[in-house]
């Protein structure tokens, strides 16, 4: 532990904090009907986004999912303007056309949230392949869940990302829920990195609610993929605290299971115990950081609130390349 120095715990805990922190409260005001369409939480997965993104440079790209508010902001994605696109709000990431599973930032290589389940696979294999067509030290990183990984698209793109050695890391958030369906009734392997063979590329499965198992693991595959050595493929064994999305029922698993995972395997509680016993940070100081985090998101609300719509004349605008 003794490698990680102050400023580099501080800032993944601030992330951290701060993911958890804007997805309580977009549950809050999306159950007080403020916000429209739907929206998918990332509470209990902080350490996987952050874990793997403290890895990645400014101009890596990532490719995310329907669950993508937590993928953005480890990427540094900016929380006002996150937020304002969630209110459908023209200072918002996409103009407030896009909304929650649509959030994107090319500037910091955040190729895009996706509406469809398992959707980003080939679109972080194109980026990974301009990065080599290109020449320079990019990678490209896929994020998706267990149920996606059963997807066509996932075996076409590692087929083809293996055929071509492309610099692109595939990370299998594992949370054991495919919407309302466990993986073990629809997958045919325990763990999803033992699929990786199959592609000739390497696979580990690592605890993804410690951060630093994920930073880790994360970088080590980072090193290899950058290295010109083609795909890799990281499973983190996660699990979805929240429904499928925000008012899901949840009919098919018990509060107990939710309870039992979330009381024993807090990823941000995991690094708290982690750094305070080590005597590297303080419960003050990491106070300090959840108080800023909420003081934040209050703000990027109360400013989201107060912008405006986009004008109708703008209905068409940004959406094709001039």
């Amino acid at each position: 532990m003794k490698k990680y120095d102050k400023t580099f715990l501080l800032n993944a805990y601030r992330k951290m904090a701060t993911i958890r922190a804007y997805e309580t409260k977009v549950e809050e005001i999306f159950l007080a009907g403020e916000l429209p369409g739907f929206t998918h939480l990332y509470i209990g997965e902080e350490a996987c986004g952050v874990g793997v993104c403290e890895n990645l440079n400014s101009d890596d790209y990532i490719e995310s999912t329907h669950r993508g508010h937590g993928h953005c902001l480890a990427k540094g994605a900016d929380v006002k303007k996150m937020m304002a696109e969630l209110y459908g709000k023209e200072t918002g990431y996409c103009h407030g056309k896009g909304g929650s599973m649509h959030i994107a930032d090319f500037s910091i290589g955040m190729l895009g949230a996706n509406g469809v389940v398992g959707a980003g696979y080939n679109l972080a294999m194109g980026a990974a392949l301009a990065a080599k067509l290109q020449g320079t030290e990019q990678i490209a990183v896929a994020f998706f869940g267990d149920g996606a990984s059963n997807r066509g698209t996932f075996h076409e793109s590692c087929n083809m990302a293996s055929v071509w050695k492309l610099p692109i890391l595939y990370v299998c958030e594992m949370n054991q829920w495919a919407s309302t369906t466990p993986y073990r009734t629809t997958t045919s392997v325990e763990d999803i990195a033992v699929r990786a063979v199959a592609y000739d590329m390497p696979g580990k499965t690592v605890n993804g609610n410690d951060f630093f198992e994920v930073y880790e693991a994360a970088k080590e595959a980072v090193e290899y993929v950058r290295s010109g050595k083609g795909p890799y493929l990281l499973e983190l064994k996660t699990y979805r605290i929240k429904g499928h999305f925000v008012g899901d029922p949840e009919k098919y698993r018990t509060k107990e299971e939710v309870q039992e995972h979330f009381q024993n395997d807090d990823p941000l509680v995991n690094f708290r115990k982690t750094v305070i016993e080590k005597k590297l940070l303080t419960d003050a100081e990491l106070d300090e950081i959840d108080e800023a985090a909420r003081q934040l998101v209050l703000e990027s609300v109360e400013e989201a609130i107060a912008a405006s719509y986009p004008d109708e004349s703008e209905l068409m605008k940004n959406y094709y390349c001039d």
